[in-house]
């Protein structure tokens, strides 16, 4: 072997080594943008705060939780809800508050105790509007991220079979979410109707909370079922 073919094995040795030890340029990093959060706003009354159920399992926490599970960056609910509230109590209190933000997704649900307390029907249909308008408000004048949430019927719990005149509640109930449904749905605003589930109370007596009145989280959850794939929507929109 002459100095020529040595000479060329040294340069091919050297190429090849450096070949091997050359770090190869790393692929550019694309930066990843934070997802955006999503921000929910419940107003009600005792079937929005869930009462005699944890506060984790009440509708509205039910459904956060979902979306959460889905993979939504919620934050946490706003809820402006208080058992025995009335329309004009949730009005005056939301008048109070220091809510500032434009909410991704608002729930109403209200009237069961203008019913309980015998208020004039006339006062509802006056409130129940102001309070959307409010709701419409809150979701930045958007009425596609607004839903309506219907009144249950307390007939079909112990509480409520222990009432007098127990079939006009639903009679009373039956007029309440007829005006909601209709003048919502007018309004281009999904309303849900829930009372046929609050109607199973009786016969499924799971679905009622431990005070024999409210719902159970496990009725909750069924409403979350009803109206959770169109919710969805909402928020990716």
């Amino acid at each position: 072997m002459n100095w020529t073919t040595n000479l060329f094995i040294f340069v091919l040795l050297v190429t090849i080594s450096c070949q091997s030890t050359e770090p190869s340029p790393e692929e550019p990093t694309m930066p990843v943008e934070p997802k955006q959060i999503s921000s929910y706003l419940a107003l009600g009354d005792s079937y929005t705060i869930g009462e005699s159920v944890p506060a984790t399992e009440n509708f509205p926490n039910q459904l956060n939780q979902r979306l959460t599970d889905d993979g939504f960056n919620m934050a946490a609910t706003e809820i402006i809800a208080q058992t025995g509230w009335r329309t004009d109590v949730l009005q005056s209190a939301i008048n109070g508050s220091t809510l500032e933000d434009t909410f991704s997704i608002v729930s109403l649900s209200i009237g069961v105790n203008n019913q309980y307390q015998g208020r004039p029907f006339s006062q509802y249909e006056t409130e129940f509007e102001q309070l959307l308008n409010t709701a419409i408000q809150y979701a930045g004048g958007n009425k596609d991220k607004v839903f309506v949430v219907s009144i249950p019927d307390y007939a079909y719990t112990p509480f409520g079979q222990n009432r007098p005149n127990v079939g006009m509640i639903s009679t009373e109930i039956d007029q309440y979410n007829a005006f909601a449904k209709t003048f919502t749905e007018s309004k281009g605003i999904s309303y849900y109707d829930i009372t046929p589930i609050s109607r199973r109370g009786l016969d499924m007596p799971e679905l009622v909370a431990g005070d024999n009145l409210h719902p159970s989280a496990e009725m909750y959850k069924d409403w979350v079922d009803l109206f959770y794939d169109d919710v969805k929507k909402k928020i990716e929109e």
